[in-house]
């Protein structure tokens, strides 16, 4: 054998195991999701926002991560055992909804980093220490600030200024109402509406509490942001509509499935924002040091075919601000 190929072959067989082991695969990453809201269109829309998101930023399910995503749809039992059961296989990092889904993971684990997309109160909650440096394994992005109340009634009673009475519904189980609550209550004197508190813990129990109230003429609902009432929105706006009682409702997906006008944020829009932490925290970034981000835009939505259906003429000064009309 000739020096030069000699030489050649003994560089060959020193590089080869440089060269396999910088080829070998990086580790799979897994990411837990729970969902709070049930498998139907909106949930489904959320969960795609968030994987778009992922995927932008370098990240596909089954090729470079593991998504274990759990289904909650508002049963709080199955909400504790899916939070368990994602904590107990060890992920990443774990990406929530909403306050209780927070709270249900918070429970199991103060290592495994969180990622929440719409919680409104997490200070409040005891979920973070601030929300310029969270402090510990959670942060993310919030929902509302409880002064919205206040807005969802002005609205109420711009769009029916007949309006003088109105049922708060809401979950009184969900931790965040009260907040709403307090908020809806300040504004009603200013406006001339009295609220009258209608706190539903169960689907069955929506017909006949709307039913009742609107036995009473110039009535209206609005509807206080919570897991259950997301869940059994068709039954919420079916309710409002068969008894003539216009209503406000907290997000853009309520008025897409009938609601009269909804006023707060883009859902998906959270979902496909928090993608960008769980980015960064599998990156090495710590959520402790990541600071809870809070919306930049609200959107306005009116759908005309159920003002007409109610009778109502929307007044310009809707129209003119809103950032949807469904006709």
């Amino acid at each position: 054998m000739k020096r030069r190929e000699f030489i050649t072959l003994l560089g060959g067989a020193t590089t080869w195991p440089l060269a396999a082991r910088a080829q070998q695969p990086t580790r799979m990453r897994r990411i837990g999701v729970l969902m709070g809201i049930a498998n139907d269109s909106e949930g489904q829309s959320r969960n795609a926002a968030f994987l778009q998101g992922l995927k932008e930023l370098g990240w596909t399910d089954g090729s470079n991560v593991t998504i274990e995503l759990r289904w909650v749809a508002g049963d709080s039992g199955r909400m504790q055992d899916y939070a368990a059961e994602l904590v107990g296989l060890a992920p990443d990092v774990i990406m929530v909804g909403t306050t209780a889904a927070s709270a249900a993971l918070r429970r199991e684990t103060r290592s495994i980093p969180i990622v929440f997309a719409q919680v409104t109160d997490p200070v409040g909650f005891g979920l973070v220490s601030s929300l310029a440096r969270p402090g510990g394994n959670i942060t993310g992005f919030t929902s509302f600030e409880y002064a919205i109340g206040g807005k969802w009634l002005q609205i109420l009673k711009e769009i029916e200024p007949k309006v003088d009475r109105t049922a708060v519904i809401y979950n009184p189980d969900d931790p965040a109402s009260v907040g709403y609550l307090q908020a809806i209550e300040a504004a009603a004197p200013t406006l001339g509406v009295r609220p009258t508190l209608a706190g539903i813990r169960d689907a069955i129990e929506i017909e006949p509490v709307i039913k009742a109230f609107a036995k009473t003429p110039n009535g209206s609902l609005l509807v206080v942001p919570a897991l259950l009432v997301a869940v059994h929105r068709e039954r919420i706006i079916s309710a409002a509509d068969q008894y003539g009682l216009p209503a406000v409702y907290p997000y853009p997906f309520f008025a897409a499935s009938g609601g009269l006008i909804s006023y707060g944020v883009e859902t998906t829009d959270l979902y496909r924002r928090a993608a960008s932490y769980v980015d960064r925290i599998l990156k090495g970034e710590k959520p402790a040091e990541l600071p809870v981000q809070q919306p930049n835009k609200y959107e306005l939505v009116i759908n005309m075919k159920t003002a007409k259906a109610l009778g109502l003429t929307v007044p310009p000064s809707l129209l003119t601000r809103a950032d949807e009309v469904i006709e």
